[in-house]
């Protein structure tokens, strides 16, 4: 069988040139869509995905002769593992091409949160000047609690090391990972202490819808929130009710529970929460910059050369 991929996404075409260079034939194909990837996806060693459509059994069964996918970003959740798991298709994605882009912006959302950046913009544009309304807090001192210590939360840690605070970090299935950026705690000095936390965990059958109105009850300080994981870890009921009852300062969610219109806006909980000044909102770009989007596809290649095909 002939060495093709399939690219069905936008990538940086590095993967592409990489790949050829490996002597892959590949058809770079990014506006296709799902139907049309059923009807060739058959005569493909690889495909190649960022977050167009879903990898499942449908595309896995008109797949015969796959024996790879590309995911070209950090997590593996688009992505049907059990079913390539069980007939040995490989898969490679590249979180370390995202992420630093990730912990960039959870600094951003926060230090935003912090001083009211957006609440005072708004008001200076509709002439208010508010010094008192828009007083902030200074990060130096205070505990922040990231829950996952991979690429991303150890991305995060590293970017608030100049901060001068005290990083605790948290992940169900590591243990003896505390460095210089963070100590290793457990989930009860998390909930006692925080008066930041931070999600950099994927999404599973066992985080989806993690976060509920129980998981911030028992927080002791009111913390700042931000969510730059997946949305569906969160209900955004949640975030919403403990802003209300003073668990949450403030919340910065570059990902929901559901993402793009017009599925946002039938939710039941969207007004509340655009109308909310106490949370900053970005469309899932946390890991996708200019840099990010030639990271991705060139770890991404150096991971497709290191496949035992």
């Amino acid at each position: 069988m002939s060495k093709k991929i399939l690219i069905v996404d936008d990538l940086h075409p590095s993967f592409k040139e990489q790949a050829v260079s490996m002597g892959y034939e590949v058809d770079d194909e990014p506006s296709i869509t799902r139907e049309q990837t059923l009807e060739k996806i058959k005569d493909y060693m690889g495909i190649a995905v960022r977050t167009k459509f879903r990898i499942d059994g449908e595309i896995f069964d008109a797949a015969p002769n796959l024996k790879f996918v590309a995911r070209a970003g950090a997590g593996l959740d688009n992505i049907d593992d059990k079913i390539a798991s069980e007939r040995n298709i490989q898969l490679i994605n590249a979180p370390e091409g995202n992420c630093d882009a990730v912990g960039e912006h959870a600094i951003g959302l926060l230090l935003s949160l912090m001083n009211n950046f957006r609440k005072a913009d708004v008001e200076i544009r509709n002439g208010i000047w508010d010094r008192e309304g828009n007083r902030g807090y200074e990060l130096k001192g205070k505990k922040v609690g990231i829950i996952g210590y991979g690429f991303m939360g150890q991305s995060f840690a590293k970017k608030l090391a100049g901060f001068e605070v005290d990083v605790m970090a948290y992940d169900k299935y590591k243990t003896g990972f505390s460095d210089a950026f963070a100590r290793e705690v457990s989930m009860e000095e998390i909930v006692k202490y925080s008066d930041v936390l931070s999600l950099h965990i994927p999404l599973t059958a066992e985080t989806k819808l993690m976060v509920d109105d129980e998981y911030f009850f028992h927080f002791k300080k009111p913390i700042f929130f931000i969510n730059t994981a997946r949305g569906e870890i969160v209900h955004v009921s949640a975030v919403l009710n403990a802003i209300k009852s003073g668990k949450i300062l403030g919340a910065g969610l570059d990902v929901l529970q559901t993402e793009k219109f017009p599925a946002l806006e039938e939710q039941n909980w969207y007004n509340e929460l655009k109308t909310n000044d106490q949370i900053i909102l970005t469309p899932h770009v946390g890991g996708w910059t200019f840099d990010s989007y030639r990271k991705i596809s060139e770890v991404l290649a150096e991971k497709l050369r290191g496949l035992n095909l």
